[in-house]
């Protein structure tokens, strides 16, 4: 299919339309309205067949997720901030009952004060809820990384619920050229859904989410904790086979001019692009620099980034969430990497773009300036005005 231009919501409402799933829960919330809005006009002109349920709530549209989910369905819903952290309760539920639910969420800051803007407080407020979280830097990206997000949920290794994350007026609203796949070849490499234990099967019945006492509660966690480490190799099949598809190669992580550099930051999201302008404009007047992109957050690759990291002099961690009282949560889960390995570079951590604030590439130089000359303290509040 040829390039075309649309904003990051609208790309994702594309792959929806593209796999046609069967239920779609929908509650709008800014940043991401424009993607079950663009759906619902997919919907309304008969383009799919999905059942659109306009829920009264976030937490109410995860629970028509579950259900649908747990009936049988292929379930999707999108969601942001406050949204996400009143589907709280929800996600715990739909991530333990082993439901490969997909939900695009729009990260944006979370009150107080009110702000509409991005950052990944909300994601990281999820980080430990069970679900796999999959970070987009561009419209391509959050468009791939949506197709790809159905095959490893529902990998019958996993059967797990994804969250495929993207920036927030940045990567949502940005209008961007992009390469859809066919029709055709999306509906052949996600495939035909074929739930595992539908409660609709009433020859075989079963129950979900019974009351559990501590004489199995702690194994069916266990269980989930297996099922998240099967995620990383269920993620390489899943890019490989998406690369010959489309000749778009991904990783757990993208390095860029990392094996002979010195200095290398590490960030998410959006971020990552203009690291890597950055490291461009570095590397021409002979600094030895170069940045990693965690494009699989959960579960955390540490031991590729360890293995990217052996040997380096400082590395910076952008973290676009703030932890009160601790370091941020992707700085935590870089050092304890490189701590496995029995490596340890100067490792500090960058606090930036909280609530949408803007980080350039003049911004960024200061980090890698700072790594050179020594002067990075162990947690950086970049930007802040004092």
């Amino acid at each position: 299919m040829k390039r075309i231009a649309a904003n990051g919501d609208q790309a994702v409402a594309l792959s929806w339309k593209q796999i046609n799933p069967d239920v779609c829960a929908s509650y709008p919330i800014t940043p991401q309205t424009i993607i079950v809005e663009a759906f619902s006009d997919y919907v309304a002109d008969g383009e799919v067949d999905t059942e659109y349920v306009c829920s009264e709530s976030e937490h109410s549209s995860m629970s028509i997720c579950i259900g649908a989910a747990a009936a049988g369905a292929r379930s999707v819903t999108a969601t942001a901030s406050a949204g996400l952290a009143f589907m709280w309760e929800m996600l715990y539920i739909a991530a333990s009952m082993r439901l490969p639910i997909v939900m695009t969420v729009a990260n944006r800051a979370l009150s107080g004060p009110i702000n509409i803007h991005c950052d990944h407080s909300d994601a990281m407020g999820s980080r430990d809820s069970g679900w796999v979280q999959i970070f987009a830097e561009n419209v391509q990206e959050a468009y791939d990384n949506s197709l790809m997000s159905f095959r490893i949920a529902e990998h019958p290794d996993v059967h797990l619920p994804v969250m495929n994350c993207l920036d927030g007026f940045i990567v949502t609203h940005a209008i961007e050229s992009f390469t859809p796949v066919e029709d055709d070849q999306v509906k052949k490499f996600v495939g035909e859904y074929k739930p595992l234990l539908p409660l609709l099967d009433w020859k075989n019945p079963h129950s979900y989410g019974p009351f559990d006492m501590p004489d199995y509660y702690y194994e069916h966690k266990y269980q989930q904790a297996m099922a998240m480490n099967n995620v990383i190799p269920v993620f390489k099949e899943v890019a490989a086979e998406f690369e010959k598809l489309t000749g778009r190669k991904y990783d757990l992580i993208e390095k860029y001019m990392v094996d002979d550099a010195e200095y290398v930051a590490v960030a998410m999201g959006s971020t990552a692009g203009t690291l890597k302008a950055v490291v461009d404009d570095l590397r021409k007047e002979g600094h030895k620099v170069g940045c990693i992109k965690v494009r699989l957050f959960r579960p955390f690759p540490y031991q590729e980034i360890a293995k990217a990291l052996e040997g380096k002099k400082a590395v910076a961690v952008m973290d676009r969430v703030i932890s009160f009282g601790a370091v941020g949560p992707l700085f935590s889960d870089v050092r304890s990497a490189e701590f496995d390995n029995r490596i340890h570079p100067r490792t500090v951590n960058y606090v930036y773009g909280l609530g949408g604030r803007d980080v350039g590439v003049e911004d960024l130089k200061v980090v890698f300036r700072e790594m050179e000359a020594g002067t990075a303290k162990n947690i950086n509040y970049l930007g802040v005005k004092q």
